[in-house]
């Protein structure tokens, strides 16, 4: 949560308490992806907010990339857009990307 919404305000926050008891590993999970799109959905269903879409596409990439949980947060953030976004994010995430200094 902290790589996509580092001061805290954005809707990220609203995407703990679903998960935050949570005992298995992502690993247990029969289809994360779709988990996470829910999650996502629940939270903020007309991608109105752009640290919740991030923080979800981190979320999907280190589910997926366990091996790059200790990189910078930029080039978090910006492999994980390239992920979800096919390299191609949308203007509001595009531009919130921009806004931290992450260049896609």
């Amino acid at each position: 949560m902290e790589v996509a919404d580092p001061s805290g305000q954005f809707g990220v926050a609203d995407l703990l308490p679903p998960v935050e008891d949570a005992d298995e590993p992502v690993t247990g999970h029969g289809d994360i992806e779709q988990e996470l799109a829910e999650l996502k959905g629940r939270i903020d269903p007309q991608d109105e907010d752009p640290a919740v879409m991030i923080a979800i596409a981190v979320a999907t990439y280190l589910a997926f990339r366990r091996d790059e949980i200790d990189r910078d947060p930029q080039d978090l953030l910006r492999l994980a857009a390239r992920a979800e976004y096919d390299g191609k994010p949308p203007d509001i995430v595009r531009a919130w990307l921009e806004e931290q200094g992450v260049e896609i």
